[in-house]
């Protein structure tokens, strides 16, 4: 089945290249977004199906083919209002890239190989760039020079990582992580944390995780919001999944303490970066990228703790996913609206678009775990998993860090809607954006609200699935 989605899908996005017809794109894309959906529903029917013996649909990448679906088809309706006033001949690159996308990063997700999933994660980086370079700015240039670099480095890292396992790993047939998983307890635990810490520096770039969280900063800031919609969840669940899955394959090893305290590490230093940026962040979609850093940090810490804080991670990942393309769907109306992403230009919006602040206001609650956001609940499980292991200074660190977080950000997030706009009321600028498209973030928004309330036991069914081989 994975066959045809790829031929399907890469015949799609060529031939998007080749009609350059905005009719034929739009009918294109909706049949691939289509197909999307289809694949997707055939994966969550079928776990435990092994396609092509380099694919295995198990609950982990049924969760996020799941939201990468429902992310796809907002970021390309949303991608419809973008260009109704841009230029046409981008229309087509665009288009075609996003199918790329999506495609990659559903094969990366359901990879059950090190080395095929290396080679995905790398189409993602090339047919990302595309999507970053688009407006065709200085900015946009020197982003995607960035982008490309840093994440080709990362990707050296990550194969030198893959390296020391394949070369040491005894009785290892091949490189699947099942077979990573049943060789390690027979290999030099100096190369397990040489590949593990490699692996983890590689995979960060698309996880946006310190040290190599740059890169994701500055594409989120420059790229399309529909794209950087989909780049600060789709790309940055898939370098979750990447480091999570070689996690799980080294956790019988006998340096599972020590990637765990590697995991706290980096984590507390994510946080601690993305603290400090964010207080003297002035770009409203720059302000959003630090606060994907500083959710991973906490999903870092949570998978650090153990325990619990497994389960509290893919959650978090989970709202995360809904409540940031959210914010950034509705970032892009605030820039249509008040014409910049520039926070001290800014003002005056829930005057301009009602609606649409109800979004930033709501989604403000629920990006800093204020309840009832469902974020709490994940969070309250990450401070509850430091209490019960006695961890009390990093309960003391990560709490002054999400302090100084709940600040910058609501501070600004009030600065947008409040604030006095420098564009007067009667100005030809103003630009009226439909209620209708702010529909979409709202439901995202209320499903976040929901999981304060009511866990539906298939939800925790399918994360208790993900986290069934790691110890307790």
């Amino acid at each position: 089945m994975i066959l045809y989605y790829f031929i399907i899908a890469v015949v799609l996005s060529l031939s998007v290249l080749f009609v350059k017809n905005k009719y034929y794109t739009i009918i294109a894309t909706s049949l691939f977004l289509l197909i999307q959906s289809l694949f997707t529903i055939y994966v969550v029917k079928n776990i435990g199906l092994v396609d092509l013996a380099y694919f295995s649909f198990d609950a982990l990448g049924a969760i996020f083919l799941t939201l990468l679906t429902v992310i796809s088809i907002a970021s390309f309706y949303h991608g419809l209002k973008y260009f109704r006033n841009r230029i046409t001949h981008r229309y087509f690159y665009y288009h075609a890239a996003f199918i790329g996308l999506i495609t990659s990063i559903t094969g990366a997700y359901l990879s059950n190989d090190a080395t095929l999933v290396w080679i995905l994660v790398e189409a993602t980086t090339l047919t990302v760039s595309v999507l970053i370079y688009h407006e065709k700015t200085t900015y946009a240039l020197e982003a995607t020079w960035k982008y490309i670099f840093l994440c080709s480095i990362g990707i050296a890292f990550a194969y030198v990582g893959i390296l020391f396992i394949s070369l040491s790993g005894k009785g290892l047939s091949d490189l699947s992580f099942a077979s990573i998983a049943l060789s390690v307890t027979k290999v030099n635990p100096l190369y397990l944390k040489i590949a593990f810490v490699f692996v983890l520096i590689g995979y960060s770039t698309k996880m946006e995780l310190f040290p190599m969280h740059t890169v994701g900063i500055d594409a989120n800031s420059v790229s399309p919001t529909p794209i950087a919609a989909l780049i600060s969840t789709g790309l940055v669940n898939l370098g979750f999944l990447s480091i999570f899955r070689f996690y799980i394959a080294l956790s019988s090893s006998s340096i599972f303490e020590w990637m765990n305290r590697i995991f706290i590490l980096t984590g507390v230093l994510s946080l601690l970066v993305a603290a400090g940026y964010m207080l003297k962040a002035k770009h409203n979609k720059r302000m959003l990228a630090y606060s994907t850093l500083e959710n991973m940090g906490l999903v870092a810490i949570a998978i650090g703790l153990g325990g619990q804080g497994y389960y509290a991670a893919i959650l978090l990942v989970i709202l995360h996913t809904l409540t940031k393309s959210s914010l950034f769907f509705q970032m892009g109306q605030v820039a249509r609206t008040l014409h910049t992403f520039k926070l001290d230009e800014c003002g005056g919006y829930m005057k301009r678009n009602p609606f649409g602040s109800g979004v930033l206001l709501l989604g403000m609650f629920v990006i800093l775990a204020i309840p009832p956001s469902g974020i709490f609940v994940a969070e309250y499980m990450i401070v509850k998993s430091m209490i019960t292991t006695h961890n009390w200074l990093l309960l003391t660190i990560v709490s002054l860090l999400l302090c100084f977080v709940i600040y910058a950000m609501s501070t600004r997030f009030m600065h947008i809607l409040f604030s006095k706009s420098r564009i007067e009321e009667s100005s030809p600028l103003v630009i009226k954006v439909s209620p209708w498209e702010s529909l979409t973030q709202y439901i995202f928004l209320l499903t976040v609200i929901s999981i304060c309330f009511y866990r539906p036991p298939f939800l925790t069914d399918i994360i208790s699935q993900c986290i069934a081989m790691l110890p307790k």
